[in-house]
């Protein structure tokens, strides 16, 4: 339905690619109805996708909902029995692959391949049937969670969500045609199937950039005059470190209107070197759940600038919030009993609202009977309604059985000019049960010793929020959508066998 307004309403538009050959909205729709009708004819129970974004994940996007069929985005990345576990779950479906993909898959999987060139080379039907199914109720898409600590889930996402999320907050036709948005998140993130519905509704164009490169994003927001990008917080620290190393002649991005960003806590550090990097670019936080069909809360740009231009230090913290909520949706913070918390008091984000889902595929409903979704993300509310994300809650590191949050450590230690990067994690003790192990990565060409670190924690946190220990490192691990990988970053400085930090 939405992406035949779009095709009625400027079918004639660029959707996706260069405005020298890419794929207008009109083409975008005539080869998602052929490509509804070969995926009917498949007789399979999902449309899959295995490959990087390209201008083939519209078509799959729409015409899975046209032919009546979930879109199942699933991890290209993932090794190849994890792949076959999830194809196995979804089986019968029709897959989009390249044919590399459909060497690492077992034969015996109840798949059948269609190619990137297949897809886009679809025939477009002189007559375009209208026939899909106006339930809401239907499963538009299901998105596999990431599994790090047991079986990924499958979220499920129904039609009435995502539209409700569309309807709610992008306006129709309300892009320039001058206007181009660059995306460079994977196609199995929420976040990159709600730019790509996002962005075809208001009417621009899409940029796709299926790996991200800071030089490449760069120069893709210069050579398409790009105006609008969305990026995950360790992809604008790449960006605003490509530019800086420009130095006096780098060229600006003076296309660039607006950079939405979310997927991850920001660093105050970053997001106030890139104001000041970029003034006239619009910034926007954007917090969301796969379960709650993206974006639940904003902050938007005169809230940035508000915030980075005030001497009082309670608006200036706003800069590391994530806004309001928007205004179709509720929050309320709770303690582990349910109970309903007041400002400035942390607990665990609850949301409520018509885009939210809070249902996994073959799994019990976790929506309360009034219609709350608990996220499992820490966090509060100040006494203005800005809402503060401190991280999972599976992440709180216990030390003396009390719960300290990961997050307002690695607050103050990115505040140190020295630090480029930091992530604090619980550690097996003896005596507290845990222990606080902080992961720095320095500046460039900086130097800070143990003790200077420690010290400044401690300054403004309590004592017992003061790192035990301090290991400093090249990098962080991080996934491709900039979700710090905690897991992975314990086993790395923990020797399971006795405790010690190595």
């Amino acid at each position: 339905m939405l992406l035949e307004m779009a095709a009625g309403g400027f079918g004639d538009r660029i959707a996706v690619g260069s405005l020298d050959d890419g794929l207008t909205v009109k083409q975008i729709f005539e080869k998602s109805g052929a490509a509804a009708k070969r995926f009917r004819d498949s007789n399979v129970e999902n449309v899959a996708m295995i490959d990087i974004t390209s201008p083939a994940l519209p078509i799959c996007l729409f015409g899975a909902s046209w032919a009546g069929l979930p879109f199942v985005p699933l991890n290209y990345r993932l090794n190849n029995q994890e792949i076959d576990v999830l194809l196995e779950r979804i089986s019968p479906s029709i897959a989009l692959m390249q044919t590399e993909t459909q060497e690492r898959i077992s034969l015996t999987s109840n798949t059948h391949a269609i190619t990137r060139d297949d897809l886009l080379g679809v025939i477009e039907m002189e007559e375009m049937p209208t026939d899909w199914n106006m339930d809401g109720e239907d499963t538009a898409i299901l998105l596999f969670t990431s599994g790090t600590t047991g079986e990924p889930k499958a979220a499920v996402l129904r039609q009435r969500h995502l539209v409700s999320y569309i309807l709610g907050s992008v306006e129709f036709m309300s892009a320039g045609e001058e206007e181009a948005a660059l995306i460079s998140v994977p196609p199995y993130h929420i976040a990159g199937i709600a730019a790509t519905l996002s962005n075809l509704y208001a009417g621009r164009r899409v940029v796709q950039l299926p790996e991200f490169d800071a030089k490449k994003w760069v120069d893709l927001v210069r050579s398409e005059s790009i105006t609008s990008a969305m990026v995950v917080p360790t992809m604008l620290s790449r960006v605003v470190d490509h530019l800086l190393s420009e130095g006096s002649d780098s060229a600006g991005l003076p296309t660039l209107r607006a950079i939405s960003y979310g997927g991850g806590k920001m660093p105050q550090p970053t997001i106030e070197a890139a104001l000041e990097l970029l003034p006239n670019t619009n910034f926007v936080n954007a917090y969301g759940l796969t379960e709650t069909s993206s974006t639940v809360s904003l902050l938007g740009p005169e809230e940035h600038r508000e915030a980075f231009a005030s001497d009082d230090e309670q608006v200036r913290r706003r800069i590391s919030s994530v806004g309001k909520p928007l205004p179709s949706i509720e929050v309320s913070i709770r303690d582990e009993n349910g109970s309903e918390l007041s400002p400035n008091e942390s607990g665990e984000i609850w949301v409520r609202g018509e885009q939210v889902s809070g249902e996994y595929k073959g799994m019990e409903i976790t929506l309360t009977e009034e219609g709350w979704f608990p996220t499992n993300d820490g966090g509060w509310l100040d006494g203005e309604g800005y809402l503060f994300v401190t991280g999972r809650i599976d992440d709180v590191i216990v030390k003396g059985g009390q719960n300290i949050s990961p997050g307002e450590i690695e607050e103050v230690l990115l505040r140190h000019p020295s630090v480029a990067d930091a992530a604090a994690i619980g550690v097996p003790d003896q005596q507290w049960g845990e222990k606080i192990a902080a992961a720095v990565v320095l500046h460039t060409g900086t130097e800070v010793d143990e003790k200077e670190l420690k010290d400044s924690v401690k300054n403004v946190l309590r004592s017992n929020r003061t790192p035990d220990e301090i290991v400093f490192l090249n990098e962080l691990p991080y996934n491709e959508t900039g979700k710090l990988l905690r897991r992975v970053l314990k086993e790395n400085l923990v020797d399971l066998g006795d405790g010690s930090t190595v």
